[in-house]
Order: structure tokens, then C-alpha cells, then sequence
């Protein structure tokens, strides 16, 4: 997949199926508009993403700098989809001041080469984000492409957006963000060494640092569905937090006990599914109150099917 991250490289030579969006998390209603692009490839079309780095609310401040996708986790989703152009558009006070019809001319058309441009029913770009799918339209025929209008899926009664899913993950509700994004909501990162308490009480774990400028669900415990280096899946139980009975330094850690496994992992990649939050993090009084918790939620998570 060709990365392109400055407008000096925004030259497509080929003949384009174009996807416009934020792609904030990259739920099932962006999959609709992937989806179109991918199918135009059968036509013999570059597939071609184009989205906003970074996204205009945080640009502009209307939202903070976390998302549910870091850049190099969309950058792995939409090469393993099989898109053949990412374009992250830079957003500075030059480009996001860009005339809508200057934007669709000289870069949906003439830079991207644009065959088709798929977008979802609320585009918006350009100087106040006046364009539209409107204006897309009206240029369509001129430029010679054509447009597809994806419109917006609803579950149970609302609209599925990025905003409802942050907001699910930040109450910890993580089986709807599950239905609502196609998968469940992660973490990866790779195992590193950590002061090895769960080992001298014989509940060792996988520990791995959340990345930066990812949003996180409340500090407690989850039922986790774990991914090692890529391909061996296994269950576990992870502890989201700051470990506040045992630690001092007060970083988040994500540490996930797995279950029936015994091998050296430190350094291997791990990819920590929330699949459902169990209870909140807590201070206990001793290290052995800590350890008689842990061992009643792994007895507890582990006789549930949250792994299915």
C-alpha cells in the first residue's frame, strides 16, 4: 500500500475509485464505503483512501487529541483490506482554508484522478467545510467522474458514528462498541517486563503500554480475547489501569493474565481484544486481598464464553 502524507506526493496516475472520510475507529458504516472501493478494483480502478491528518474536530479543537484508531492502526486495517492508495491529507491553516471547488478540482480530479468518489451522506471539506455531496455532484459531469452516496447504518433506533462509539468505550459498554465497529476494541503493543509481582504470586502476565492518543475505557478488569504476534488467539483477563495497590508511578498499564499458558512471550507482539468489562479497578488493602481477587475473576471469566 502507497502512503502518501505530503501534497508534494499527491500525484495518482491511474484511474481512481476515491473513499472520503475521517475514519475514526473504522466502523461498519465506513466498511460500506471500503467496500465500494475495493469492488471499483473489479473494474479495473486504484482503490484510494483518502482521510484527514488530523481529523478536523481535533484540528480545529472541537475534540481532544484521542481517537479509537491510532494512525498506524488504520494504516494496518486498510492495508489488510487490501487498499492500494492511503492518502492522509495534512491539515494546516493553508489546506483547511482550501475553496470546496478548488479542493474537488485540483485535487478529487486532477491530483487523485478520480473515477468514482464515495463518501458518506455527511461529507464535508474544504474552507468551513461548505463542500458537500452536493457540490460533488454538480461538478461531476464536468470532471468526469461519478459519485456514490453511502448512507448512514442505524442500530437499535441511532445513527452508528464514531461519536457513539467513543462514548460506549469510555463507559465501558465494550459489546456494543463491539456490534457498532465489526470487531471488538484493542490494544497492541509489545510484551515488555514489568516488576513481576503477578509472577511471585503465581499469576503471571503479559504486560503492554496502550498507545499514545488512543482512547481508553474505564481502569478495571476485562474478559479478553488475546492475539500473539499475529496469528496463536488465546483467552486471558486483563487488568486496565494503574495497579493502584502495588504501584507508585502511576502510569496506565495493560497487564493480561492468559489463560493456560506458561511460555516466555516477553517481546512478543500482543494484540488484547476487550470482549467485556467485568468490574472497576480498585485499591485493596494487601497484596493478598489483591491476589484473592485476581484468582476470583480468573475463575470467574474463565468458566464464560466471551471468547466465542
Amino acid at each position: 500500500m502507497r502512503i502518501i502524507t505530503s501534497l508534494d506526493e499527491l500525484h495518482i496516475n491511474e484511474p481512481s475509485a476515491v473513499a472520503v472520510g475521517k475514519f475514526d475507529g473504522i466502523h461498519i458504516g465506513h466498511k460500506k464505503i471500503i467496500d465500494e472501493i475495493l469492488a471499483a478494483k473489479n473494474d479495473g480502478l486504484l482503490s484510494v483512501i483518502f482521510t484527514f491528518d488530523p481529523a478536523p474536530e481535533i484540528f480545529f479543537g472541537f475534540q481532544d487529541a484521542t481517537e479509537l484508531m491510532t494512525k498506524q492502526e488504520k494504516r494496518d486495517h486498510f492495508e489488510k483490506a487490501g487498499i492500494d492508495v492511503l492518502i492522509e491529507y495534512p491539515m494546516n491553516p493553508v489546506t483547511a482554508a482550501l475553496d470546496p471547488e478548488v479542493f474537488v478540482r485540483e485535487y478529487i480530479s486532477k491530483r487523485m484522478n478520480a473515477s468514482l468518489v464515495v463518501a458518506g451522506s455527511d461529507l464535508s471539506f474544504g474552507a468551513r467545510g461548505k463542500g458537500d455531496f452536493n457540490l460533488l455532484n454538480a461538478l461531476k459531469s464536468e470532471l468526469g467522474y461519478e459519485t456514490l452516496r453511502i448512507e448512514k447504518i442505524r442500530m437499535d433506533g441511532d445513527i452508528v458514528s464514531s461519536t457513539r462509539i467513543r462514548s460506549l468505550v469510555q463507559e465501558g459498554r465494550m459489546e456494543e462498541a463491539a456490534r457498532l465497529l465489526g470487531r471488538p476494541y484493542s490494544f497492541k503493543g509489545l510484551i515488555r517486563h514489568g516488576k513481576q509481582l503477578g509472577r511471585t504470586i503465581g499469576i503471571p502476565t503479559a504486560n503492554i503500554i496502550p498507545e499514545e492518543g488512543k482512547i481508553l475505557p474505564p481502569y478495571g478488569v476485562y474478559h479478553a480475547r488475546c492475539i500473539l504476534d499475529g496469528s496463536e488467539v488465546m483467552a486471558g483477563i486483563s487488568n486496565i489501569g494503574k495497579k493502584p495497590t502495588v504501584k507508585d508511578d502511576m502510569a496506565v498499564n495493560i497487564e493480561t493474565y492468559l489463560f493456560d499458558w506458561d511460555k516466555d512471550i516477553y517481546g512478543c507482539g500482543l494484540e488484547v481484544e476487550l470482549l467485556h468489562f467485568e468490574r472497576p479497578e480498585r485499591k485493596f488493602g494487601s497484596v493478598e486481598e489483591l491476589k484473592a481477587a485476581m484468582h476470583a475473576d480468573i475463575e470467574k471469566l474463565r468458566a464464560k464464553s466471551y471468547t466465542s
